[in-house]
């Protein structure tokens, strides 16, 4: 995965000079993946515990609060990672994450339990943005892809953290607190690691920060490729003001096909329903007479094995065509789910399909609609909007997902499984299409190099 000949060694910086500050970033992107799952096994004994066992509309806003706080956190993560920078962003979402799951291990009443929630959340709002902008500006352009692909391998990580705290959620009254106690071991780790950390480069310079812009590509890529770093960063700064982005810019402006593009694939990757298996694995599985724990498990492990073999691959194949593959075997999957539904298939056989078809699922979305849109969109967006063009576009990701962790119960009572599996197929055949028009390769390129093409576009 890494280059190790001598000529590679000799042309390309050394990866393991930036490798430390990667990993420390991708803790929040592990809090992410945690906070995400950690209410999916304890969610009945929490509504059983708080007084709301068997309402619907309950449960679902235990889930769906969270992301309505990660809707406001990703609003303003672009205006706080260029005001405040990547780092002190970092640490700024660490905090509600903290306080979020303090309130909530000691609520007492569903709505003490929705309030640690949305502070949670705005913290997990934070996050993924910064994560995606600091790893894609500190990293060399020959691993970028595979440094990316840690933020989804983290973020597996912590779904499988929390699916496998969750499992003594039945025998041990109370451990569900736990759950959400055990968060603030990592985010503590996140914000006080940070203060050690290189400061992106690019939002130095940004800036006007040079001499510290130049210290800093030293630590990330040693000194003999300092001055042409600053070189390419000099070749595609035109002297605007990163401040002086607006939203109506970002919409309506000469940006607005790259801003669209994103959005875009944000949306699709929500609305093929990966969320809505991370959230209610437990229920569905329990449902198709699986015992949920093992089940579970199974998901994150075909969700990490997918990101590992993502990582491999992210520099070889390139995005575009991960992302053709990916969405299209999550097609496929969703169609084994709807034949598993079908009134034809009855006994071990529909079992066998409805938890393969689950776990093909989860493995295809790792294998690419996972990992690379937040990768490939700090890629090809222009330096002077990139933070605030990642902020939207993740809003538009926790408006869609706040809806699908909202109704997807509620949906799959009114519809039934092979109607709504039918819809999420459809949706992942349609961001195929989207892919082969609209997605550019950007394996191998410098983001000096990817703006200067998509300017020349413009």
């Amino acid at each position: 995965m890494f280059p190790s000949s001598v000529e590679e060694e000799s042309s390309n910086p050394p990866w393991r000079l930036s490798l430390p500050y990667v990993l420390v970033a991708t803790i929040s992107s592990f809090l992410f993946g945690y906070h995400l799952g950690v209410v999916n096994e304890p969610l009945e004994s929490i509504s059983s515990d708080l007084g709301f066992s068997g309402d619907t509309l309950a449960e679902g806003l235990v889930v769906s609060t969270c992301l309505a706080g990660a809707f406001v956190g990703s609003l303003f993560s672009g205006w706080i990672a260029d005001g405040l920078g990547r780092r002190r962003a970092f640490q700024l979402c660490a905090l509600p994450m903290i306080l979020g799951a303090f309130v909530s291990a000691k609520s007492k009443t569903l709505t003490g339990m929705l309030l640690g929630r949305i502070l949670v959340g705005t913290g997990m709002g934070l996050g993924p943005p910064v994560a995606s902008l600091y790893v894609t500006e500190i990293s060399p352009a020959f691993v970028r892809g595979t440094y990316g692909s840690f933020i989804q391998i983290a973020t597996c990580l912590g779904l499988m953290g929390s699916l496998l705290v969750g499992i003594p959620v039945k025998e041990i009254t109370g451990w569900w607190r736990v759950c959400f106690l055990l968060s603030i071991i990592p985010a503590t780790i996140l914000c006080l690691c940070m203060s050690f950390c290189a400061e992106s480069p690019h939002w130095l310079y940004k800036r006007g920060r040079i001499t510290e812009a130049e210290a800093e590509f030293e630590r990330l890529l040693g000194a003999s490729h300092v001055k042409s770093a600053v070189a390419e960063l000099s070749k595609s700064d035109r002297g605007d003001d990163s401040d002086s982005v607006t939203i109506s810019e970002l919409l309506h402006g000469r940006h607005f096909r790259v801003v669209f593009i994103g959005s875009a694939l944000f949306a699709l990757q929500q609305l093929s329903g990966i969320n809505a298996v991370f959230y209610f694995s437990s229920a569905v599985f329990r449902s198709a007479g699986v015992p949920s724990g093992l089940a579970n498990v199974f998901i994150g492990v075909a969700n990490l094995s997918g990101s590992i073999v993502a990582m491999a691959l992210m520099d070889k194949l390139g995005r575009r065509v991960l992302l053709l593959w990916s969405f299209f075997g999550m097609a496929m999957s969703m169609l084994l789910q709807v034949a598993s539904a079908s009134s034809y298939l009855k006994g071990s056989g529909a079992l066998y399909l409805s938890v393969g078809g689950m776990l093909m699922f989860v493995l295809t979305f790792a294998l690419g609609a996972g990992p690379v849109p937040g990768l490939l969109l700090p890629e090809i967006f222009p330096g002077r909007i990139r933070a605030k063009a990642m902020a939207v576009c993740m809003s538009v990701h926790w408006v869609i997902n706040f809806f699908v962790g909202l109704l997807f119960l509620r949906l799959l009572e009114l519809l039934g499984p092979s109607i709504l599996y039918s819809i999420f197929a459809a949706f992942c055949l349609l961001a195929v299409i989207f892919v082969k028009r609209n997605v550019m390769e950007t394996k191998g390129k410098s983001l000096q190099e990817i703006e200067i093409a998509l300017l020349s576009q413009m």
